[in-house]
């Protein structure tokens, strides 16, 4: 025993001098301590773990050449060689890994709505549920800065440009007639139903070169991918009825789907008294169907088809007389179709082929008639012969288009591809004097794009991309460079900046054009910073937007205009704030979006640089939403104001040989309050065989004045307010889903 003890004795300091020690400090790139860093020796159980200031420290026995590792989730795994046959002191520094989870995004001049990207704005269901948007995505949008609240037309107004300077899509490919035909001195809504669509990118400015045609927006919608069950859906409300089924396959690969919606505002409107004389009830019948078939390596085939039929007339006083009505007539069919596939061809690749197809007819008429509502025919005075006309329009446009796309290491990718664009637009005019005209216009735009993502670095991403297209009709090309970045700063914010140049050809209205005409530009320029944490997002933005070769249009003997040069100018420049709060009052969710805009352009018969009457200097939204858990409703309350928009009386002056202005002023300014009630009878009972939601919504509930801008006669100079069909209106209707529950949408998205 005493000699077992005398070894152990002798050999103790042989067995200390035999450990080495390992110690360091693990930082990430920005020199920031690292805790929770795992150190070890490969293929022995030494090691250690770094406390809250980085630092670790740990022995081994081991000698001779050996592998360090360093693992921490999020980061890079590192590696080193080392001999250990003394003490060892290192400094590493690890390399943040860029994931879909930690990556910064791209979101200069961009709103997304999605409930599943982390950029999102707005989830997919805030887009139905706003009470002034009255179940339109279009109207949802204009609660967002940089929108305009425009009354009397049809589509988005952004940042200072008309309505055909937005495009909007749906799976990459153009819509041309998203809206419902257009109605005298009446804003159109989009034709498509808002739950069509799984997610929505509202580009106000500086948007991806993987889209073009349009100098101020876009509107990006995808469709739904696979529903989750089989389901089905019935609706009934005073303006119609609707239904629907989403049919999903045993095995869960594929789907198909159908959906009808009849329309008849005749309960309406003898309820709510409009300022037009309805002879003929606007009535529609509509439908769409789609496929989905989900394919090997996780590919999708979508097909998406749509279609409208529509009828409508009413009166309305002739603005040139005290004894004469204007009576107008629409009859139209629309039909959308669209065709996409998917495919992952495998080592990262994508390839997108698709292809739409959309027809839109149109039979268009106005008749003057006296108090009898017998037909009247004038000659005289000038400009009575053009009020008895007649137009037909049948119009045809397709595109095929195909993206490519490579993920590259880490988050970066490229993608690239290309468009073909057919357009077919005929129409045919006849007036009361026997004067008529047959117009064609045959269009074909290709265009090719590429673009990519760089993470140089977590706290650093770069889109550069690039554009051409080349226009038939205008005989030219076109090259528009595009590019944003994004730099993340503390707190879980971000800044950004946007640049791109964006090119659009004359609208069919202002065709055919002078010869030799070129494209109109617009440069685009934006300035973002954004902050979001769980629940609250605050963004602000600071844009400025020039416009070059806009186009300058000339009188027809027919009361029409077309694009006679490309020489005019304009410029739009402002600052967007928008503020949403989900947390800090208990159960209330809510937004604040303000726009301040300053712009002026030179365009169409414009006679110098002057405000567009459709843009206002100042627009603001407020809006908020509650769900009462006990009373099962939930109260949507929405507030839209503008200020005063200018409004001008342009007429031609023989004798100075141009356009002057004999009338010119402000609009008073515009309020809007929205209210939406919706009440969940089965909320809480077992065994639901359907979810029910019954929906009260009003429009401009305070039931304030409203005026849009003026009209003016084209014989009588006489001034004419022009403002909403009626001083607010009531919906009412209940729909009703089967196989699929969405209390908890209804409850936590505020349905």
């Amino acid at each position: 025993m005493r000699f077992f003890l005398y070894l152990c004795i002798c050999f103790l300091p042989i067995s200390l001098n035999a450990q080495v020690q390992i110690a360091g400090k693990i930082t990430d790139n920005r020199g920031k301590p690292l805790a929770g860093a795992s150190i070890s020796l490969k293929d022995t159980y030494d090691g250690a773990t770094t406390d809250s200031l980085g630092n670790f420290s740990f022995t081994s026995t081991e000698k001779g050449d050996h592998i360090l590792e360093v693992t921490l989730i999020g980061y890079s795994t590192y590696t080193k060689s080392i001999i250990l046959n003394k003490n060892i002191t290192l400094s590493i520094q690890l390399k943040e890994l860029i994931t879909e989870l930690n990556a910064i995004t791209l979101t200069a001049g961009a709103f997304e709505a999605s409930d599943k990207k982390k950029g999102a704005v707005l989830s997919a269901l805030d887009i139905v549920t706003t009470a002034s948007a009255e179940g339109d995505i279009t109207g949802a949008l204009k609660s967002l800065p940089g929108t305009q609240q425009v009354g009397e037309e049809g589509g988005l107004f952004v940042r200072g440009g008309t309505a055909t300077e937005s495009k909007i899509y749906i799976d990459g490919n153009l819509v041309n007639n998203f809206f419902y035909s257009s109605i005298p001195g009446i804003a159109s809504r989009g034709r498509f139903n808002p739950f069509l669509f799984k997610g929505t990118i509202f580009s106000s400015g500086g948007y991806s070169a993987l889209y073009g045609q349009a100098l101020s927006s876009a509107l990006i919608l995808e469709t739904t991918d696979l529903p989750d069950k089989t389901q089905a859906s019935l609706g009934f409300s005073v303006i119609g009825l609707n239904s629907g089924i989403q049919k999903l396959a045993k095995n869960k690969k594929s789907s198909w789907g159908i959906t009808y919606n009849f329309s008849h505002l005749g309960l309406a409107f003898a309820v709510i008294k409009q300022k037009q004389d309805y002879f003929k009830t606007p009535v529609y019948h509509e439908g769409d169907a789609n496929f989905r078939i989900k394919t090997k390596n996780g590919g999708m085939i979508k097909y998406f088809g749509y279609w409208s039929t529509g009828k409508l007339g009413f009166r309305t006083h002739d603005i040139d007389s005290a004894t004469l009505n204007d009576a107008f007539r629409l009859q139209d069919l629309n039909s959308y179709q669209n065709f996409t596939w998917k495919m992952n061809a495998g080592n990262g690749w994508k390839i997108t082929p698709g292809i739409s197809f959309s027809t839109d007819k149109q039979n268009i008429s106005n008749e003057l008639q006296d108090k009898n509502d017998i037909p009247q025919s004038f000659t005289n005075p000038a400009g009575y012969d053009f009020k008895n006309f007649q137009v037909h329009t049948h119009n045809y446009y397709g595109q095929a288009r195909i993206l490519i796309e490579k993920k590259l290491k880490g988050m970066n990718s490229l993608r690239w591809g290309s468009d073909y664009f057919i357009t077919h637009e005929n129409v045919n005019y006849s007036a009361l004097d026997s004067t008529s005209f047959e117009q064609a216009i045959h269009e074909k735009l290709y265009a090719a794009f590429a673009e990519t993502d760089f993470y140089l670095s977590p706290r650093l991403a770069l889109k550069v991309g690039s554009r051409a297209e080349h226009s038939a009709l205008l005989k030219k090309w076109n090259w528009a460079p595009r590019f944003s970045l994004a730099y993340r700063l503390k707190n879980n914010s971000q800044a950004s900046f946007a640049y791109g140049i964006f090119y659009q050809t004359p609208e069919s209205q202002y065709l055919p054009a002078t010869p030799g005409i070129g494209y109109a530009q617009a440069t685009h320029y934006i300035l973002q910073y954004q902050r979001t944490t769980t629940g609250k997002t605050f963004r602000t933005e600071v844009f400025y937007k020039k416009y070059n070769h806009l186009y300058k249009t000339a009188a027809t003997p027919f009361q029409t205009s077309y694009a006679d040069n490309n020489m005019g100018s304009g410029y739009a420049q402002g600052v967007e704030l928008f503020w949403r709060d989900k947390t800090t009052i208990k159960n209330l969710d809510y937004w604040i979006s303000y726009s301040y805009l300053d712009t002026k352009r030179n365009f169409l018969n414009f006679p110098y640089s002057m405000q567009p009457n459709f843009a206002a200097n100042h627009t603001a939204s407020f809006i908020v939403k509650k769900f009462f858990l006990p009373w099962k409703t939930g109260l949507n309350l929405s507030y839209n104001f503008a200020s005063g928009r200018p409004y001008y009386h342009l007429k031609y002056d023989y004798n100075q040989q141009k356009n002057i202005i004999e009338d010119a002023g402000t609009t008073i300014p515009y309020h809007n309050m929205g209210l939406a009630v919706n009440y969940l009878p089965n909320l809480g009972k077992s065994n639901k065989k359907a979810f029910v939601v019954w929906v009260l919504s009003v429009s401009n509930v305070l039931g304030q004045n409203q005026v849009f801008t003026y009209k003016y006669g084209n014989i009588n100079n006489n001034k004419e307010a022009v403002g909403p069909t009626s001083k607010r209106f009531v919906f009412i209707g209940c729909f009703l889903s089967f196989g699929v529950d969405r209390t908890e949408d209804a409850i936590n998205n505020h349905l």
